[in-house]
């Protein structure tokens, strides 16, 4: 593959976001980055693995860290605990800026599109699906036992998920004025939805 390319993926909770990713990836030979970014901040940054876990997608609203800021807490640095959040956004956004410049990649979420928005290269996806669609899958893939706690869990990630993009881009998670492209995956399902993604790539000179 000549060009550089990246694919930000976004997505709602359910709609088999990191699915169709992982699809894209196998067709193109691309890797597909979503808990490896974690990962990969934490090497980076000598912070603790579960600390990046615990706070993956989401905001907290007050602690220690928000208040005071990182370094009068730097003891605390191996595990997070004198992290604020922006600086824990900051980290795991040099990461995905750093995986972005080695060659063509495909970030599942963590606002990489906000984060790679100077990037010629990047082909911004947002995956959504009905309710009924998402609670189905979350159901199978969890084993939930009832909709009515599917949907409950979808509300909430997916609200934690918006509350993480809005804060730290000043964006509208999920709006499609912010995406190249905003696709339904229950149409289409997750080989259909990837093999749209990727032709909208090529026809858009992207790929």
């Amino acid at each position: 593959m000549e060009k550089h390319i990246i694919f930000n993926i976004g997505r709602q909770f359910g709609s088999g976001g990191k699915s169709i990713a992982n699809r894209i990836g196998q067709v193109l030979g691309i890797p597909v980055y979503d808990g490896e970014i974690l990962s990969e901040a934490a090497r980076q940054s000598g912070i603790s693995p579960e600390f990046f876990e615990k706070q993956d997608e989401k905001r907290r609203s007050w602690g220690i860290g928000s208040i005071f800021g990182a370094n009068r807490y730097a003891s605390g640095y191996s595990t997070g605990s004198g992290i604020n959040d922006a600086e824990l956004f900051r980290i795991q956004s040099e990461t995905i800026r750093e995986i972005a410049s080695r060659g063509n990649a495909i970030f599942v979420g963590r606002a990489s599109d906000y984060v790679l928005r100077d990037l010629d290269c990047c082909v911004d996806v947002f995956i959504c699906a009905p309710v009924e669609a998402r609670v189905e899958r979350i159901r199978e893939r969890l084993g939930i036992d009832s909709d009515e706690k599917a949907a409950a869990l979808i509300e909430k990630r997916d609200k934690g998920r918006a509350e993480y993009y809005n804060f730290f881009t000043q964006g509208h998670w999920g709006k499609s004025s912010g995406y190249d492209i905003c696709i339904d995956s229950s149409i289409l399902g997750i080989e259909g939805t990837a093999d749209l993604i990727i032709d909208f790539a090529k026809r858009s000179g992207k790929l």
